[in-house]
């Protein structure tokens, strides 16, 4: 036997009961497609937005926008380039687009975390990583109040990108490029609740264009006040 092993996954049967219900009800739903991935469920729904919703969050995310930031204990730099914003849940031009998503997946609306809206030029990109939370970095006592785990990701592409920026998740060889309106949404969880490696992903670099999309994390407990 070697010096290390590892750690035995963390099962949850509130977090596979939240991956259960949810592909159940998308894969009820006619406008979604469920992707052909093994061992994951990954879904898109086609003209989740229309272009004017699309074009109102493409102005708030230019309007409030950041350098975007890491929740790491060790964060690089170049990890993640774009700019990011909070967007205003209760706002007129968010709080419809926020609600529908929760209804699409059938969670929760206070399970799910503020949007956030990001934005990348040319040549910046978000570099491979999980959603979910890892349970053994020093910030999981403190997340863990707030909700707990992330079960579901949805993310909207608000505009077509002339080349590049495809969010890509190599381990489980499924790559999509950004497409006005297009919402993607996966689970982050393994059948049994515990942490699914194969949604390991990365915003690639954009080559000509700029790219906006807004994403919506769901936790497993609740997480608006």
């Amino acid at each position: 036997m070697g010096l290390f092993t590892r750690a035995k996954p963390v099962t949850s049967k509130v977090r596979a009961l939240a991956g259960t219900q949810v592909a159940q009800r998308l894969a009820a739903d006619p406008t979604a497609v469920r992707a052909p991935v093994e061992g994951a469920q990954f879904f898109y729904r086609p003209d989740f937005l229309d272009a004017g919703a699309c074009d109102r969050l493409v102005q708030l995310i230019d309007a409030n926008r950041r350098p975007s930031t890491l929740l790491s204990d060790n964060p690089d730099a170049g990890f993640r380039t774009s700019d990011s914003c909070d967007m205003d849940r209760w706002s007129p031009d968010v709080r419809p687009i926020d609600e529908s998503i929760a209804a699409l997946l059938g969670l929760d609306p206070a399970h799910g975390e503020t949007m956030q809206g990001q934005r990348y030029a040319p040549g910046q990109q978000f570099r491979a990583h999980h959603d979910y939370f890892h349970e053994s970095e020093s910030y999981w006592p403190e997340v863990s109040k707030h909700g707990g785990q992330r079960t579901w990701t949805a993310m909207i592409y608000l505009n077509d990108v002339t080349e590049g920026g495809a969010t890509w998740f190599p381990q489980a060889g499924l790559k999509v490029s950004p497409k006005r309106g297009l919402l993607l949404a996966w689970n982050n969880m393994n059948a049994d609740g515990s942490p699914n490696e194969l949604t390991l992903h990365e915003g690639m670099p954009v080559v000509a264009g700029v790219k906006y999309i807004v994403t919506k994390w769901f936790r497993e407990g609740r997480w608006a006040q």
